[in-house]
């Protein structure tokens, strides 16, 4: 009796370089393009390429890459901490107040000083999900200003302005603090480096602090500096609500 074959399963190899918990499934293909990829010891360069994760060898710069399990954490960053995996200033990064033998990294940047919902997996396609421009996922901020913000600017920045050329808005602006015009709690759908201070500075207004209260509808509900894992039913919200 002749014996079926076993077939193996194969994938493309950005997502396999994604699933490793390196990068992005995006990002993995500009390593692919940059020729920084291997497989059984030959480079690839086809975007194309499947892989057999059982049976061939990948790696990255000499670096062997393997499936690991994803995680998921929520982070509450505080200020004077860089958003970074490593930093060449030997600044303090936010990788350094997470406890884990994993290679994780941050989905998106906060600034130096500004505080509040970070997320942190090895998730590549969760990051790409929750980063990319076209799923419009919804960023909150309480916003501390030098000056009180007028109805007339307030209106402009909801209805829009242009930023190097490329228009931004928020589409919810209130008090953050009763009668203070000057604390304003802002929510924006794209995550532009610097989008929120480049928003305001356009119509002459200076960002004092700045603290993102939520990020994809999850808050911090943990201290300044301090994480936690994100749960699998907050996960699965977030991927059923925003994912394609």
């Amino acid at each position: 009796m002749r014996q079926k074959k076993i077939s193996r399963k194969k994938m493309r190899l950005n997502k396999f370089i994604a699933e490793s918990g390196i990068t992005s499934r995006r990002k993995a293909e500009e390593l692919i393009i940059q020729s920084r990829i291997t497989v059984n010891s030959r480079t690839v360069t086809n975007l194309a390429h499947k892989i057999d994760p059982q049976k061939d060898e990948i790696m990255l710069d000499g670096e062997i890459l393997t499936i690991r399990k994803h995680l998921y954490y929520l982070m509450n960053k505080p200020a004077g901490v860089v958003t970074t995996t490593s930093d060449e200033k030997k600044r303090k990064t936010v990788l350094d107040l997470v406890r884990t033998g994993e290679r994780i990294y941050p989905v998106g940047r906060l600034d130096y000083n500004t505080t509040g919902v970070l997320f942190l997996t090895n998730d590549g396609d969760f990051s790409q999900l929750l980063t990319h421009p076209g799923n419009k996922i919804p960023r909150e901020y309480d916003v501390k200003l030098d000056k009180s913000l007028n109805r007339d600017d307030s209106e402009k920045l909801l209805k829009g302005i242009y930023i190097k050329g490329v228009k931004g808005r928020f589409i919810k602006i209130s008090k953050s603090v009763k009668n203070d015009f000057n604390q304003v709690r802002v929510t924006a759908v794209e995550g532009r480096n610097h989008f929120v201070k480049n928003m305001f500075g356009a119509l002459g207004y200076k960002v004092i602090a700045l603290n993102r209260v939520s990020y994809a509808g999850i808050r911090a509900d943990i201290g300044k500096g301090e994480y936690r894992k994100l749960t699998d039913k907050e996960i699965k919200e977030i991927k059923n609500k925003y994912g394609k």
